[in-house]
């Protein structure tokens, strides 16, 4: 090869995952919920009727791609920008390329920004008339979600696409594709073991762009055989991605998940911690492991100690913000805490009374004196003043709420367990009905 044929020096640097990319909707791994034979996104891309959105998801789940394939598919023009590198400078001077585009040829231009949380106020409201206006079509790309980190004004004109991570079988898939591809690994003739396909895919946490490096790194590195061939095994996985392969087959991985909440209902820290790490240095994904301890803090400890939820999703929020290995050192607190915590399911009884009465229940009309007083007739005015604003009274004065066909019902039972303990002493106190106090129902099996 000449030492400046730059073009081939260029696509022989290209990684693998850059060189495989799908370059049509029907190559595309993943995402069915929006680019399926027949969806909303599908149908918009292929009739070059696609209006502004922002492509949100994980790393390495195909928004780069997707963006890339309907800059091929559309017959407008396409400008890529970075929301780090670039600036209010860049954007004008895109825009305004647009508009000429736009008004000597008819042609419309899509703007795909990555990053594009990253943009502050002063440059998305430099974007936003060319939005509104229609002179570009706008793509953002991000990690972050748009709702809490992007400016209203830009999304509110935007449709949001959420990307998914990825599944194990989607990544395995694209993984052997990429071995016997021209484009990919062909040229190397190597054969890799299913263990090592399925360690990389379950590593990758749903990341392609991470299982294509790890593959490619593994096959480079393995010495060729006698005959030229190349045999990629486990252990050759492992070093590639760096983790060592706890394998468990996907019923095996159920079963630790499950070991993990009933260790954590039966205040067991050590077991509960085990099993987290257990499943996390198999490739599970920590953020995993802290929804579920977020929905124990409420469905197991719950009312006897409050704080639990508060420990629970301040450390799913450090670890959004820290990621590994730091964020594992909240996620580890947050375990002990709520295993620790004194245990009461009254919430999740009470949510499920509530939810049965208001599936049941059909007679169910709002008492005249909480019903809104803002409109409606005089009589109606004069049945809301008949409301009893606690307040007056000290905090607490005795008055129906529910409709008179549950005016008796009783959703949510103190169980006399930490904090519930002040919750019944409070009741007590306030002289409200006793059958509040009553003890919940005895032996309601859980799954």
């Amino acid at each position: 090869m000449d030492l400046f044929d730059f073009n081939n020096n260029e696509e022989g640097a290209k990684p693998l995952a850059e060189k495989m990319r799908a370059e049509t909707l029907d190559e595309f791994i993943g995402q069915k919920h929006i680019v399926a034979e027949g969806s909303l996104l599908r149908r918009a891309i292929r009739l070059d009727r696609l209006g502004s959105c922002i492509f949100w998801g994980p790393p390495g789940c195909g928004k780069t791609t997707l963006a890339n394939i309907i800059a091929k598919t559309t017959h407008g023009n396409f400008v890529k920008l970075n929301a780090v590198q670039s600036g209010v400078a860049d954007v004008k001077k895109a825009v305004e390329d647009a508009r000429n585009a736009l008004k000597l040829y008819g042609k419309r231009t899509y703007l795909l920004l990555d990053e594009c949380h990253r943009f502050n106020k002063t440059q998305s409201d430099s974007l936003l008339p060319a939005i509104e206006q229609g002179t570009i079509i706008f793509i953002g790309s991000t990690t972050e979600n748009p709702y809490a980190s992007m400016t209203p004004a830009i999304v509110s004109r935007c449709r949001v696409f959420e990307f998914k991570r990825l599944t194990e079988g989607e990544i395995a898939g694209a993984l052997r594709a990429a071995l016997t591809s021209p484009k990919g690994l062909a040229a190397y003739h190597a054969s890799v073991e299913e263990a090592a396909i399925a360690h990389i895919a379950r590593t990758a946490a749903g990341d392609l762009r991470m299982a294509y490096n790890a593959l490619e790194l593994a096959v480079l590195t393995t010495p060729p055989k006698a005959d030229g061939t190349i045999e990629v095994t486990l252990a050759d996985a492992e070093q590639s991605i760096q983790r060592k392969a706890l394998s468990y087959n996907e019923d095996v991985y159920y079963d630790f998940l499950s070991a993990f909440c009933k260790s954590l209902r039966g205040s067991d820290s050590n077991a509960a911690l085990y099993y987290a790490f257990r499943l996390i240095e198999g490739g599970c994904d920590p953020m995993l492991i802290l929804r579920r301890l977020v929905v124990h803090a409420s469905e197991d400890v719950g009312m006897a100690d409050p704080n639990a939820l508060v420990v629970a999703t301040s450390a799913l929020v450090a670890f959004e913000h820290l990621g590994a290995p730091e964020g594992l050192i909240p996620l580890s607190n947050a375990i002990i805490y709520v295993c620790e915590a004194e245990k009461s399911n009254s919430v999740i009884l009470a949510m499920d009374a509530a939810k049965r009465a208001a599936r049941e229940v059909r007679d169910d009309a709002v008492p005249p004196y909480l019903k809104d007083n803002s409109y409606g007739s005089r009589q109606d005015k004069a049945q809301s003043a008949r409301y009893l604003y606690p307040h007056n009274y000290g905090g607490w004065v005795r008055q129906q709420y529910l409709p008179d066909s549950l005016k008796d019902a009783v959703f949510y039972h103190p169980q006399g367990r930490g904090y519930e303990k002040t919750v019944a002493e409070i009741r007590a106190r306030k002289g409200m009905p006793s059958d509040t106090l009553a003890e919940p129902p005895k032996g309601i099996p859980h799954p």
